[in-house]
């Protein structure tokens, strides 16, 4: 049996990076409906950055940045994969759209940060709250422009609410990093 689970079944690189690419698009795209609606803010709280630090982390940097692209890509095309089925250009401007495009940010840190191989769980945990940091930032200066409001009220209703679920999905994406990097790192390159 292990030797079954350890066949690779496709041993073109390039189709497992298409592959790869293609199942984060849709995991980013799915986990969008996984949406809780906070009452005080625009901004729903969504699993949405888990899968996109995983992107960055996994993929690598050009990858990574790439599915979070391509998913911005289809978002504005009108496949309604944004949070609460949305779509479109105008959904890009309104009070989630610099979460959208912290997504491809933070991938792209995600990836550089997670370029050397060896690395111990604390470390990894930290990178990845620092690319996750990348999306409450861009996503709170966006909602401050979108909002025409202050700095610290774009904080209030961006940043502070999503500190403690972040920094769940941030340990998840460390814990299912540690387990399966080496794994995915060898079938895509």
């Amino acid at each position: 049996m292990e030797a079954i689970i350890k066949r690779e079944f496709i041993r073109d690189k390039r189709i497992c990076r298409v592959l790869a690419v293609t199942v984060f698009v849709i995991l980013t795209a799915l986990s969008a409906f996984v949406r809780i609606p906070l009452p005080f803010t625009p901004v729903p709280f969504t699993l949405q950055t888990f899968f996109v630090l995983l992107s960055g982390s996994l993929l690598g940097r050009r990858l990574g940045s790439l599915t979070q692209g391509l998913y911005m890509l289809f978002g504005l095309v009108g496949f309604q994969v944004f949070t609460g089925a949305g779509s479109g250009s105008l959904y890009l401007f309104g009070p989630t759209g610099g979460y959208i495009a912290g997504f491809v940010l933070a991938s792209f840190l995600a990836g550089g940060l997670f370029a050397e191989t060896k690395q111990g769980w604390l470390t990894v945990f930290i990178k990845l709250l620092f690319a996750d940091l990348a999306i409450l930032f861009c996503g709170m200066f966006w909602l401050k422009i979108s909002l025409s409001c202050s700095l610290g009220r774009a904080f209030l209703l961006g940043f502070l609410p999503f500190i403690p679920g972040d920094i769940l999905k941030v340990i998840f994406a460390a814990i299912v990093y540690s387990k399966i990097h080496s794994r995915i790192k060898a079938a895509l390159y």
